[in-house]
């Protein structure tokens, strides 16, 4: 099978913004913002989206909402309030079939979501 664009991403084949790295997770810049602050984190552990996960991802799941803290602390955004987003599946609006959590802030974000 052959990488999502998010794999290409971690392994340096493609360029991106790196905002945050560790063993489990790497956030990046999106390179279509929604908000001012744009950033995704996803897994280095290919997972097609949340609803294909299992059991055995649970801590690398929990360390993946902690770490978008994390980043969002460090981008600065954590003040005025951020929000995570994880589509699941087409209709959701899933583009690449690599679970990711959206990290957006830095404006007013309305409710309900569009």
């Amino acid at each position: 099978m052959s990488k999502t664009l998010f794999e290409k991403i971690a392994a340096r084949e493609i360029p991106a913004k790196i905002a945050y790295e560790d063993d489990l997770v790497l956030a990046f810049h999106d390179i279509n913002p929604q908000a001012p602050t744009h950033v995704l984190i996803v897994p280095k552990k290919p997972i097609v989206r949340i609803g294909e996960a299992n059991a055995e991802d649970q801590q690398m799941l929990g360390h993946l909402l902690l770490k978008a803290a994390e980043v969002a602390r460090a981008l600065g955004i954590e003040s005025t309030g951020y929000r995570l987003v994880v589509n699941n599946g087409r209709d959701a609006g899933e583009a690449v079939p690599h679970l990711h959590v959206h990290i957006l802030g830095g404006r007013k974000m309305n409710w309900p979501p569009g």
